[in-house]
């Protein structure tokens, strides 16, 4: 990071062939990676690193993500991740996202909602147990608390696969980790959905975590004003719901 306002944090990563698609696009679960390292080292910033709060027996436990893009990265693109936390209210964290690619050009914002979570127990925990002081930044602002993103009650859906966390899906709290779910959205979508259109919004909420070997179906809907909506469920609970909304391709500015 370069930037004398310390509670703005900037993170730079490389888009590498493994970060893109067939189409040699980014994935939309690279760009919720990129979003999630960048948070963590904004914490780790504070003197708050990921193997200390594990040691303190704290995690953070991301709720609801709204994600807007105007454009997908493309291979040996370098972008910039801004990222800054918002503020708090209640036990809620907000932080909120700007992506620049390297001409300067915004290609993504995004707002998030997170809590603090006691590992052991399970538990949110109020702002103040965090050992470290933060100060939010006021100096931008992708707009206010996203809302949870739920499937409409009598919106029908369909499975769309069937799908079991593995090995390869773990964080470090032994949960699917958050970025992944970008790819479980992603493939219910069609090839010709694929070529024909581009994601335009990515919301998300999640409800449940999923552990390894956990069995889950993938369900979507036909496409709506509002986008394809999606559901990752089982005969017990209900992990996550989201929704991609597409749109035509742009030219790149």
């Amino acid at each position: 990071m370069n930037n004398k306002d310390q509670r703005l944090w900037i993170s730079h990563y490389s888009v590498h062939t493994s970060d893109t698609d067939y189409r040699s696009k980014g994935k939309l679960s690279f760009l919720l990676d990129i979003m999630q390292r960048a948070a963590d080292s904004a914490v780790s910033g504070l003197g708050l690193s990921l193997e200390k709060m594990l040691e303190a027996g704290m995690g953070w436990m991301l709720i609801t993500l709204d994600l807007q893009l105007k454009q997908m990265p493309r291979p040996n693109d370098l972008l910039a991740v801004y990222t800054w936390s918002k503020g708090t209210k209640g036990a809620m964290w907000q932080r909120d996202y700007r992506i620049f690619d390297s001409n300067k050009v915004e290609i993504a914002s995004a707002r998030s909602i997170w809590v603090l979570v006691d590992i052991a127990e399970r538990k949110i925990l109020r702002p103040s147990a965090l050992p470290v002081k933060v100060t939010h930044y006021d100096g931008d602002s992708v707009g206010g608390i996203p809302e949870k993103l739920r499937v409409p009650p009598q919106l029908p859906m369909e499975e769309a696969y069937p799908y079991k966390v593995r090995y390869s899906g773990l964080d470090n709290n032994g949960h699917l980790n958050n970025a992944r779910y970008g790819d479980l959205c992603s493939d219910v979508l069609t090839l010709e959905e694929w070529e024909q259109m581009e994601p335009r919004r990515f919301r998300i909420s999640y409800m449940q975590e999923a552990i390894f070997d956990e069995a889950i179906q993938i369900m979507r809907s036909q496409m709506t004003p509002e986008g394809i909506f999606i559901r990752g469920q089982n005969d017990e609970k209900v992990f996550f719901e989201a929704c991609v909304e597409l749109g035509l391709e742009k030219e790149p500015e």
